[in-house]
């Protein structure tokens, strides 16, 4: 979901990032740990937020919304980093997948998933998720290429809670309109595994490249998870008349793989699960 301006954080962090990188190529980062940020919209500033970051084996939101609270939405995230400091940043010429097991519940409407944002929307879009109450899984925003894993004529997939592995593989491929970058999407849901298959890039705005180039991710991208709690429950009439908009996400198992480095770096708490989700 996009939404009109950004907050001043979110705009001096994509400036800031965007000014002190120059076009050369990115190599691919190896991330050693995860960076949060908090309530990059913040609609909701009354409402009881904790995090825990343990990366690589968890890192999980709590947001406990008040019965005062009418805005419209909080918004979370985290990035992979290499410092533990800031945000790793990614290039159009790396190549890379990772993926994480998603748990999303609460009394209210949420969507949580997997984020590549591009360098114009760093914290804000470029979204693999699910939602709830109503189940859609989707992939929109930034530069992704659209897909729905909750399309009738597709998978017909939606999402009902419990554990959803989701994993995103990005190939940079030649970087032009003959060849140029795919993005495939992959979830696990109920041991059934569904696939978007390679999707290509469309092309980028030529007026800004350089420095930012045009047929993939856009330079200096992101790439984390993300999550945003919604006022999708009217307040009630009387405080404490029905229950607290509660919301808990919590990101497990969290693997990286670097797909062109010398030795390809997986990051995870214990390696996969089970078989059912490789």
């Amino acid at each position: 979901m996009k939404r009109n301006g950004y907050t001043i954080l979110a705009v001096l962090s994509a400036c800031v990032m965007a000014a002190t990188i120059t076009s050369a190529a990115f190599a691919t980062p190896e991330p050693n740990s995860a960076v949060v940020t908090e309530r990059i919209f913040n609609d909701c500033g009354l409402s009881t937020l904790t995090t825990v970051n343990s990366y690589p084996g968890s890192i999980s939101f709590s947001d406990d919304w008040s019965d005062l609270c009418v805005g419209f939405a909080n918004l979370h995230n985290w990035h992979f980093s290499t410092d533990g400091v800031s945000a790793a940043v990614f290039g159009n010429n790396n190549d890379f997948k990772f993926s994480a097991i998603v748990t999303i519940s609460g009394t209210g409407q949420c969507e949580a998933g997997l984020h590549v944002g591009p360098w114009y929307s760093l914290n804000t879009d470029g979204r693999m998720q699910a939602r709830i109450p109503d189940g859609e899984i989707a992939c929109f925003g930034g530069r992704l290429p659209f897909y729905s894993f909750s399309n009738p004529t597709g998978h017909n997939l939606r999402y009902t809670g419990g554990p959803i592995l989701m994993e995103i593989e990005y190939h940079a491929n030649g970087l032009s309109m003959g060849s140029p970058a795919t993005i495939q999407y992959r979830v696990v849901y109920n041991s059934n595994s569904y696939t978007s298959g390679p999707l290509p890039f469309d092309q980028g705005n030529p007026a800004e490249d350089p420095p930012h180039g045009l047929w993939g991710i856009l330079d200096p991208a992101s790439a984390g998870g993300i999550v945003q709690t919604n006022n999708g429950t009217p307040p009630p009439a009387v405080p404490d008349a029905t229950p607290d908009r509660t919301y808990d996400v919590t990101f497990t198992d969290i693997l990286f793989t670097c797909l062109d480095c010398t030795t390809p770096a997986e990051l995870s708490s214990w390696g996969r699960i089970k078989a059912t989700y490789r």
